[in-house]
């Protein structure tokens, strides 16, 4: 009797704990998941009890203390509407209205009061909070104000091309449709059904782990690690350098290199996502991500690396520069067209020497050139979480001519996206590894839960002792070349590279004065936080991206070390 008692109180027990547990979860979601949409509900504006109130969840920035900023959020307001059949004045209705909104057109209010057989007639949507409360005191017939709830982007122009917008697509469902927006539509995406069940799953789901991957998560808000300051910073310095020298097209990437993790990126001219009706849609699209371009010289950081690592140079090696020679029938030059005799690896970076780089490339041998440039990943998507990607085009590394292997050493020939050119840069920055970039570090779940992303682990390409030796050289380009030496920064050692290319014709060859200059760097260079990537296409007169790229290289990094305190790491500015 006493177990079979016993037995009955534990099932009643467990029911009423069951019960409990039931309720608190349902009372979270109706007063925390679900409170402001109840909320707006319970407000007498809403009159339209059966509309479902847009839903969709955020993009947030990420600032350097772990503070999240809305990039992209819901902005609570109102809708204006008239059922014509039921207003007893338009005119009277009109001249209140406008007292609100001065800017209300009369013409197509009266038009739309006209129109007695249509019960609902939208005259204005996307009223602020104190315009939709001052039209429902009047408590005119025939007037309807409605709670509305719409996309908006707080931060503007700044990011717009990496965090997207929302559009009707072709099943005139609202949806991303470009950058962050469309890549995580599914995760954004809010159908409201489900979500109590998923309480549940998530609290004591995989409690063995927080992390999943990216493509796991479901129905939240997504966490980057765009970091706003920064992101102002280089959009403000992009758009400088783009209408002083009248470029087509300017862009900057700033990534931590050992995670992956995108600081800040973007492109000028961008567009406002809070307007993009009115914008250039041939802005709305991503370039770093989605457009291939001949680098340039900062490739010769990557040919220098792979002929250390190969043990085909040293840092020791000289060569013989005669200013030109002839591959294949074509004919190669330095820049100036000047031979140099015998001169040392460090002044093929220091100098930009094409000469130096084909000496590199025709050493290690068009098999382990190939193999170096492909394990950089620069025939494959990155990976990014970005829609659109496309991958570099280095099919000039399929011929057997020297001469195509000589060009893709100094960065023509082959054509890379900046996503691609930075993640195979940033081999040099994190011990010889490449990692995946991205922007997403976490999804917010609607439970509440919160999941870091994986971003999968490191790819070795080079030996650290071959990076460590091509870092002094790039450090030695800085300090004693970059601006004659003005470039240095006395307490930061950085490493750095510009690079200057033509801009191939589309019907074959290279114009003669159109340039792609490109301007890359790490720092501190030895245990680097940072790498820049940044480009300016087409720049009006003036010929090499050391002179157009290096100030603002040196300025963005003076900020960066500044905003986030990075301390000195030259020995005689250390504590």
């Amino acid at each position: 009797m006493r177990r079979a008692f016993r037995a009955r109180l534990r099932i009643v027990c467990f029911c009423v704990i069951a019960f409990a547990v039931f309720l608190a979860a349902r009372l979270y979601f109706v007063q925390i998941v679900q409170g402001e949409e109840f909320a707006l509900r319970a407000e007498r504006q809403y009159v339209n009890s059966s509309q479902k109130l847009f839903d969709r969840g955020s993009i947030f920035f990420t600032r350097k203390d772990g503070t999240l900023i809305s990039a992209a959020t819901l902005t609570n307001g109102f809708l204006l509407a008239i059922d014509p059949g039921a207003m007893k004045d338009a005119s009277v209705s009109l001249e209140r209205i406008s007292s609100v909104l001065t800017d209300l057109d009369q013409e197509t209010f009266l038009a739309s009061a006209a129109k007695t057989d249509d019960p609902y007639e939208v005259i204005r949507r996307r009223l602020s909070e104190d315009e939709g409360r001052a039209i429902d005191a009047f408590n005119i017939p025939g007037v309807i104000v409605e709670r509305e709830r719409w996309r908006s982007y707080p931060a503007g122009t700044h990011a717009a091309q990496t965090i997207g917008i929302i559009a009707y697509d072709n099943d005139n469902t609202i949806a991303g449709r470009f950058g962050l927006e469309r890549y995580y539509n599914y995760v954004l995406t809010h159908d409201g059904e489900g979500v109590f069940g998923n309480f549940f799953a998530e609290l004591f789901a995989n409690l063995d782990s927080v992390v999943v991957d990216a493509r796991s998560a479901r129905e939240g808000d997504v966490v980057t690690s765009l970091e706003p300051v920064a992101q102002q910073k280089l959009e403000q310095i992009l758009k400088e350098v783009s209408e002083k020298y009248g470029s087509r097209e300017t862009g900057g990437i700033i990534m931590d290199p050992e995670t992956g993790e995108i600081v800040a990126m973007g492109t000028y001219p961008s567009f406002d996502p809070n307007d993009f009706q009115n914008e250039d849609s041939d802005n709305f699209g991503n370039p770093l991500v989605e457009s291939r371009y001949e680098f340039g010289s900062i490739m010769k950081a990557i040919t220098m690396t792979s002929g250390l690592d190969a043990g085909v140079v040293s840092s020791g090696t000289y060569y013989n520069d005669t200013g030109c020679m002839t591959l294949n029938t074509k004919k190669i030059c330095n820049y100036d067209l000047k031979a140099r005799g015998s001169v040392p690896m460090q002044e093929v970076l220091s100098q930009s020497l094409n000469l130096g780089a084909t000496f590199i490339a025709l050493r290690l041998g068009h098999e382990r050139q190939r193999k170096y440039f492909t394990a950089l990943g620069m025939d494959e998507e990155t990976g990014i979480d970005l829609p659109s990607e496309i991958h570099g085009d280095i099919r000039n590394l399929e011929s057997p001519r020297d001469v195509e292997y000589a060009t893709a050493s100094f960065g023509q020939g082959i054509a890379l996206t900046p996503i691609e050119m930075i993640r195979a840069l940033g081999a040099l920055a994190n011990g010889g590894q490449i990692v995946t970039p991205h922007l997403a570090t976490a999804i917010r779940l609607e439970s509440g839960v919160t999941r870091k992303l994986s971003w999968g682990s490191p790819k070795r390409v080079f030996g650290p002792d071959a990076v460590h030796e091509a870092t002094n050289m790039l450090v030695t380009v800085v300090d004693t070349k970059l601006g004659g030496g003005t470039a240095k920064i006395p307490s930061m050692s950085v490493a750095a590279k510009t690079g200057t290319a033509q801009m191939a014709a589309p019907g074959g060859g290279y114009y003669e004065n159109l340039y792609f200059h490109s301007f890359f760097g790490y720092f501190p260079a030895y245990e680097p936080r940072f790498i820049i990537l940044l480009y300016t296409r087409e720049p009006h007169g003036i010929q090499y991206a050391s002179e157009t790229l290096t100030q603002p290289f040196i300025d963005l990094t003076h900020f960066l070390i500044n905003y986030y305190e990075i301390p000195p790491d030259r020995a005689e500015y250390a504590e």
